[in-house]
C-alpha cells in the first residue's frame, strides 16, 4: 500500500511556508534542499521540513493540501506547533 504525505516547509527565519503533496517524502525533501523542488522554494530558500501528515489515499492528501493552503498563517503555525512546538527541522 502506497502512502502519501502532505508536508510543510519553511525558511530558516520561519517567515514563509510551502505546502506540498508527495508519495516519497525523503526524496521530495532532498529535491527541495537541492534547489530543484520548485521555483518558489528555491527563490525563497524554503528547505526546512517542519510538519507532515500521512495518508493512504492520494485524494485525501490532495484535499488536505488544498485545505491547508486556504488556512490563515496563524492557523498553520498553530498546527505545526501542535506536534513541533519549536518549529525545528524534522
Amino acid at each position: 500500500m502506497k502512502q502519501y504525505y502532505v508536508y510543510i516547509l519553511t525558511n530558516k527565519y520561519r517567515t514563509t511556508f510551502y505546502i506540498g503533496v508527495t508519495n516519497d517524502l525523503i526524496k521530495r525533501n532532498s529535491q527541495h534542499n537541492d534547489g530543484v523542488g520548485s521555483e518558489f522554494t528555491s527563490k525563497y530558500q524554503i528547505t526546512d521540513l517542519v510538519y507532515y501528515e500521512t495518508f493512504n489515499e492520494v485524494e485525501q492528501a490532495i484535499a488536505r493540501e488544498k485545505q491547508l493552503k486556504n488556512w490563515k498563517r496563524e492557523w498553520k503555525i498553530n498546527l505545526i506547533k501542535s506536534i513541533n512546538p519549536t518549529l525545528s527541522t524534522l
